[in-house]
């Protein structure tokens, strides 16, 4: 008997010190009526984050709130979150408002038709609306995810896209490690030593300057360079 007699979705929505965007990143999610659950996950937040947070649980029913008690990281607090899914499919969908959930129903459609494969959304490809604030990590990530497509005998043109829809199950299946931002790399690579597929679908995106909240910086763009080396097809093939 199928573990999941229909294909729904969850949304993830890990936060840190997010007070200024969490309603309205949360409501957006809520707008496309498309989430049998949505998980937030609080990365043990000094401002008043959990507050928006529990009052938006009160308003509805299919949202859940999980308070940490350790600051680990964005990858910790996704896995703490898938946990507790009970749908079929899930996507992570981060607490500032760089993303647009209204690009998710696509992405779903397409996961749909495509069993055992990651749909990542890509800012890259496509004729979507994008915003990039800073040269810096636009070509970082351009570089990196060359790179990566090189190490991996596998082409994609975002490895740093915080969307990425996939099967619960099959994400569960990756035995994730990584606690920090470095966790998109390891699904990524773990999903191609799976010998599973990457569709990517067109997003939009308006990057967040830092003096508004933004987190990721040279320091971790440095470290998920050594992770795509730690989990690439090439290394683990000469391990063997």
């Amino acid at each position: 008997m199928n573990k999941f007699p229909s294909k729904k979705i969850s949304a993830i929505v890990p936060f840190l010190n997010e007070e200024r965007y969490l309603e309205k990143s949360v409501l957006r999610l809520i707008e496309t009526n498309l989430f049998e659950e949505i998980i937030l996950i609080n990365d043990k937040s000094t401002d008043k984050s959990m507050e928006i947070a529990n009052m938006l649980c009160s308003k509805y029913n299919f949202l859940r709130l999980i308070n940490l008690k350790k600051q680990e990281g964005k990858g910790n607090a996704i896995k703490a979150g898938l946990e507790c899914v009970k749908t079929s499919h899930l996507i992570v969908h981060d607490a500032d408002l760089e993303y647009f959930p209204s690009d998710i129903p696509e992405m779903f459609n397409v996961s749909k038709e495509n069993q055992g494969t990651l749909i990542l959304g890509s800012r890259t490809i496509g004729t979507k609306k994008r915003n990039n604030q800073y040269k810096v990590t636009y070509y970082g990530n351009k570089y990196l995810t060359y790179f990566f497509s090189i190490i991996n005998f596998y082409k994609v043109s975002d490895i740093a896209s915080c969307y990425w829809l996939i099967e619960t199950d099959v994400l569960k299946s990756l035995d994730i490690k990584e606690k920090g931002f470095a966790i998109e790399v390891e699904v990524l690579s773990k999903v191609l030593q799976k010998n599973l597929n990457i569709i990517e679908v067109p997003i939009n995106y308006d990057g967040r300057l830092y003096s508004d909240g933004k987190k990721i910086n040279i320091k971790d763009g440095i470290l998920i360079f050594f992770k795509i080396i730690k989990y690439s097809k090439l290394l683990n093939f000469f391990k063997f």
